[in-house]
């Protein structure tokens, strides 16, 4: 089926589909998935509308196989104002990633401006063409409309995504949990050189001061710096009406085959 989900209900396990697998090995699920699904059980579980997930933190530490996945979540403050959401991702029993949810309650904005970055003014995803090369797409796993420079171009680097697919089952995908499974690339759209990709991204922060009003998320690479096979890469997030947040990461080189 075109649009098989990432995972599926065991009850209180999620399933894995093939679709799931990432880029290092055919055994591994990838890490956007597994950022997806710890965004998409702290939403279930601690969201409310008036509600802002302003910061998502994940570590990843083990690369998980393709096993049943079980998904353990703890408050850490629950206040009026802002909520602290622990989370633990496992694999065959063993804990592969962990996550930091901070939800901070929507009020009045002060009075006064304050200076921001223009809009990048790039054009909207429908009025660009679809990529004609087929990994664009890595299989199905998203779609891309490429804005200014590809893949491990030596310059500026923007396109849109979109997600295709359902996380969990046939569920409606909401806004957050989309912009979380979508922030893992943030590490190849940074750290994929003229050489390929050779960093494997070991956490990713999502920081957002507003959830996306629509389906593509924008990604513009501000920054990639490496010393000693570690790297730091980061990626400013949009969505038609503007800048929504930032994507960023930490990474290490990595050849294919290796967990």
């Amino acid at each position: 089926m075109s649009n098989q989900p990432f995972f599926t209900r065991d009850g209180a396990r999620y399933v894995p589909s093939a679709i799931s697998r990432g880029p290092w090995n055919e055994t591994s699920l990838h890490g956007r998935v597994v950022i997806g699904l710890l965004g998409y059980e702290i939403e279930r579980l601690y969201g409310e509308p008036d509600f802002v997930p302003a910061r998502l933190t994940v570590d990843m530490y083990k690369l998980p196989d393709l096993s049943p996945v079980e998904v353990t979540t703890r408050p850490v403050r629950e206040g009026k104002r802002i909520k602290v959401i622990d989370a633990e991702f496992f694999s065959a029993g063993q804990s592969m990633a962990r996550a930091t949810c901070q939800l901070l309650r929507r009020t009045e904005a002060p009075e006064g401006r304050v200076w921001t970055p223009p809009p990048w003014g790039s054009p909207p995803p429908d009025a660009l063409p679809t990529p004609a090369d087929p990994r664009a797409n890595l299989g199905g796993m998203w779609e891309t409309r490429p804005i200014v420079g590809g893949w491990g171009d030596l310059g500026e680097r923007r396109l849109w995504m979109r997600e295709v697919r359902p996380l969990v089952d046939d569920e409606p995908m909401t806004p957050f949990t989309r912009v979380a499974l979508a922030a893992d690339f943030a590490s190849p759209f940074a750290n994929a050189g003229d050489k390929g990709l050779g960093y494997i991204n070991s956490d990713v922060t999502l920081y957002l001061h507003r959830l996306p009003r629509q389906d593509w998320v924008g990604f513009q690479v501000t920054c990639h710096q490496a010393t000693d096979g570690v790297a730091i890469g980061e990626c400013w997030l949009h969505d038609q009406d503007g800048q929504i947040g930032t994507a960023s990461v930490t990474a290490l080189a990595q050849r294919r085959g290796l967990g």
